[in-house]
Order: structure tokens, then C-alpha cells, then sequence
């Protein structure tokens, strides 16, 4: 009998696609390779619901919104293709779709200066430099000149904004209307509505399918708490939070309201296509949409890598210095995701975490990441079924993926007082200001200055120095506009 080694290599087309994704190389099989991927996508589906949802909350300086299915077609639509696209060139086992922290920054903070158009536009720009610096190896320069420390921080910072978001959006938390204190317990202290009460339900739910590792928790629980939502609306009638004519119902729901589609399947309105405009520039200055462009850049750039490393190690592909195959085309192929999350008003699409969950299950190349998008893809064709499911139900996953962003802060010693100041500035600033923008700007200045007038000036990386002044200026930017009347 002949030893496995001693085997001769699979030859005509399947010998091609061996060799093309390395799957005898990195032990994978193809049956193995689309079960993972199948996995990945169960567990990431969640975003083809919660994206719609926070853009489509977001009403920008003119007044307009983005509609709830168009963004969801679309969303499925560019995960589809980049996630695919990322397996052909990268031939790694990462999914992509619209990330979290930049869509929410753009819901909330950008689109109070300019309309939706001139914010992808941004998107746009902040994906054009990121493949110019993969391209040219900046990225990873500037990438190592950040402290680990300050580049866990900003993820775990991003994951309390995100669970904020979730809380507001669900009434689990609400202002007080006073000035102390400014927010409290749903109404009057208590969970007072039954749109709050199943966002507890459906978030205790999810988080126990986590903790016993359910493969797709957050979808399973998007699903029973939209079912059961979908069957209290039927019983008890609540309708929306905001009637039509403006009249407040407070024990309505939120944004969605939970009703049976009247269609399951439809053609995708992707009307949302090309719908970019750099306006913003003359809207609100350069200056200001450049240090708009500032934040999406470094939100996108230091989220992804810490993925890409996080990732990488996971699947048994990175070397001791974190290094894994042919990184730079994976650099340049997550820039084009914020390219066409621009193009496709979807948001930036970057790397998912969630792509860990297929990788548990075996995926090792880039054939995992061709089945992912092929769903994704066919998704666009059941976006109705995105429009019955609440806010409250899917800020509920919202919390939960803070959680497990926040998880990273394990990774950081926090005994020493220099790097524990500005990791908390950056971490803490973010909610309470509702600014992923502050809490980064916060925590670099913080990191300079304490680290400088402390005796470790000559461990800061030039780069980080001129990283600091930026943001000194994105602070004083009102000031600085008027001075200069821009």
C-alpha cells in the first residue's frame, strides 16, 4: 500500500484547483471547504439585516433617507462579490461584508453634515487610499507604528459604541431629558414596552446559543425574535413608535414594524448603485471632509488588519511575525471593498471576524469564501423578508457583537498607567460622545503626550506623532474654519 505522501498529485482540472487554492498544502478538501463556507455564511447573514437597518436610520443634512430594501439588496450584493473576489486573488477563507464600526459612524456622525450621497462618496475616497497604500507597502508601515495597545483599543472602543447604539435603538436605554441624569432605564426606570421587552429576549437567547457555541447564534436569534415579534404584532396591534401624521406611540416599535411581507421573493432594487457625489468638500469644507475621510480611513485600516492577524493565526496561516500568504493582495482586495461599498451606498465592506467560525469548522483557502458569496449573492432575491424584523430585535445582535469586540481587551496590559490612560480615552470617548472619530483622536494624543512627558518619547513612532497633530487639528476645526473662513 502506498503511503499518502507517495500518492500521485491529482492532475487535469481538479489538479488545477488543488493547486490554485493549496488545498492539499493546507490539509482542506473541497467537500470540507463548502461545508465552512456554508458556515460563514450562516453565521455573517445577520449583516444582510442589520445593515439596512442602521443606514436606513440615518437621515443626512438634507433630509433623505436610504431605503430599508435597497440597501439590504445591496449589501448581499456587495458581500457577494467581494467576498468572491477576495477568494479568486487572496485565495484565503475570509468573508467580507459592511463593517459595523463605519457604518454605524456613518449614520450617526456623518450624515449630519452631508447627504448620503456625499458620505459614500467619502466611503469612496477613504477606499481609493487605502489600496494606494497597499499598494505601495505604506499600510503596513503605518500599521506597525501604532501601538498594539492603542489598535486593540480602537476595536474595543468601536464595540461600546456599537452596544450603545443597540441599547438607544432598542428603549432599553433613554434620555431623561435632564441634565442628571442624562440617560436611565428604559421608561421611567423600568422596561415598560413590549418592543424593549423582546429585544431582553431575543439578546438572552442569542447570548446563550453563544456561550454554548451554536453555530449561526446571532441569525438564530434574529429569526426567533423576529418570529415572535411577527406573532405579538398579529395579537396586539402596537404599529410604529412615529405614525405616519407624526403622532407619537410610546410603546410602538422603533423603525420596522413587524408584518408579513406580501411577497417572500422579489427582483433586487439595486437603484442605490452609483449614487456617489464628492459635494461634501464644498458642503461643509475641505477641511472638514478631509478629517471625515481622516476617520473612516483609520476606523477601516486598523479594524481590518487586527482581523486579518486575528484570523490568519486562527486558521494556522500566519507566521511568527504575523505575516500570512499573499498579504498584499489581501491589503489591496480590502480596499477595494470600501471602493465598491462607496459605489454601492452599502458602506465600507472589509473583513468579517465571523469568517473564524468557518475556519473552526475546517476552512483553509479561498473555495470556502466562492460558496459564502454565491449565497450572499442568491440573498439579494429575499430582501423582503429583511423589511419584518424590528430594530429592537436586531440591535439585540448589535450588543452582542460589542461584546465580542470587546473581548479584545484581554490582549492589553493595563497595569502600567501610560498605556492604560489613553486605552480607556479611547475606549470610554467613543460612546459617550457618540463619536468613533473622538474616541480615536483622544486616545492618540493621550498615547503622545503621556508617553513623551513620561520618558518614553523615543518609543513613538514618527508616523504616530504626525497621526496625533492630525487629529489635533480635527478637534480645533471649528475654530480653525473660521479663522480661515472655509
Amino acid at each position: 500500500m502506498n503511503h499518502p505522501a507517495e500518492t500521485p498529485p491529482a492532475s487535469g482540472r481538479r489538479g488545477r484547483i488543488d493547486r490554485y487554492f493549496a488545498l492539499t498544502e493546507r490539509g482542506a478538501t473541497i467537500g470540507g471547504e463548502v461545508r465552512a463556507g456554508v458556515v460563514t455564511f450562516v453565521a455573517m447573514a445577520y449583516i444582510v439585516v442589520l445593515n439596512p437597518i442602521i443606514l436606513s436610520g440615518g437621515t443626512d443634512v438634507a433630509g433623505n433617507t436610504l431605503g430599508f430594501a435597497q440597501v439590504a439588496a445591496t449589501t448581499a450584493l456587495t458581500a457577494g462579490v467581494m467576498t468572491i473576489l477576495f477568494g479568486l486573488v487572496a485565495r484565503l477563507p475570509f468573508a467580507f461584508a459592511a463593517g459595523l464600526g463605519i457604518n454605524s459612524f456613518l449614520a450617526v456622525s456623518v450624515v449630519g453634515q452631508v447627504t448620503w450621497p456625499e458620505a459614500m462618496g467619502l466611503v469612496l475616497i477613504n477606499g481609493v487610499i487605502i489600496v494606494l497604500l497597499a499598494v505601495t507597502g505604506l499600510r503596513r508601515r503605518i500599521f506597525d507604528a501604532v501601538p498594539l495597545a492603542l489598535k486593540t483599543a480602537i476595536t474595543v472602543g468601536i464595540g461600546l459604541f456599537i452596544a450603545f447604539i443597540g441599547l438607544v435603538n432598542a428603549g432599553f436605554v433613554q434620555s431623561t431629558g435632564l441634565s442628571s441624569p442624562p440617560v436611565g432605564l428604559g421608561t421611567g426606570g423600568s422596561i415598560a414596552t413590549v418592543p424593549t421587552l423582546m429585544f431582553v429576549l431575543t439578546l438572552l437567547v442569542s447570548a446563550v446559543l453563544m456561550v454554548r457555541r451554536v453555530k449561526g447564534a446571532l441569525l438564530i436569534g434574529l429569526v426567533s425574535g423576529t418570529v415572535l415579534s411577527v406573532i405579538v404584532e398579529a395579537i396586539w396591534h402596537l404599529g410604529p413608535r412615529i405614525g405616519a401624521d407624526g403622532t407619537v406611540n410610546p410603546g410602538g416599535w422603533s423603525l420596522t414594524v413587524p408584518e408579513l411581507p406580501a411577497s417572500v421573493i422579489s427582483l433586487p432594487d439595486l437603484s442605490l448603485i452609483g449614487q456617489v457625489s464628492f459635494g461634501s468638500f464644498d458642503r461643509i469644507g475641505v477641511l472638514a471632509a478631509t478629517m471625515l475621510v481622516f476617520t473612516l480611513l483609520f476606523t477601516n485600516f486598523f479594524d481590518a488588519m487586527g482581523t486579518f492577524t486575528g484570523l490568519s493565526r486562527e486558521a494556522g496561516l500566519a507566521d511568527e511575525r504575523g505575516n500570512f500568504p499573499r498579504l498584499r493582495s489581501a491589503l489591496v482586495v480590502e480596499g477595494l471593498g470600501a471602493v465598491a461599498g462607496g459605489l454601492t451606498s452599502s458602506s465600507s465592506n472589509t473583513v468579517f471576524v465571523e469568517s473564524g467560525t468557518g475556519i473552526g469548522e475546517g476552512a483553509r483557502t479561498g473555495i470556502a469564501n466562492l460558496v459564502t458569496g454565491a449565497l450572499f449573492v442568491l440573498a439579494m432575491f429575499v430582501t423582503p423578508l429583511t423589511t419584518i424584523v424590528p430594530t429592537e430585535i436586531a440591535s439585540a445582535a448589535l450588543v452582542l457583537v460589542g461584546a465580542l469586540m470587546m473581548s479584545q481587551i484581554r490582549h492589553v496590559d493595563l497595569t502600567d498607567p501610560s498605556v492604560l490612560i489613553p486605552v480607556f480615552l479611547t475606549v470610554i470617548i467613543m460612546p459617550m460622545t457618540y463619536s468613533i472619530a473622538d474616541g480615536i483622536g483622544a486616545g492618540f494624543i493621550a498615547w503622545v503626550v503621556v508617553r513623551s512627558l513620561t520618558g518614553a518619547a523615543r518609543t513613538i513612532s514618527p508616523l504616530l506623532w504626525v497621526v496625533a497633530a492630525g487629529f489635533v487639528v480635527f478637534f480645533a476645526r471649528g475654530p480653525i474654519e473660521a479663522v480661515l473662513g472655509v
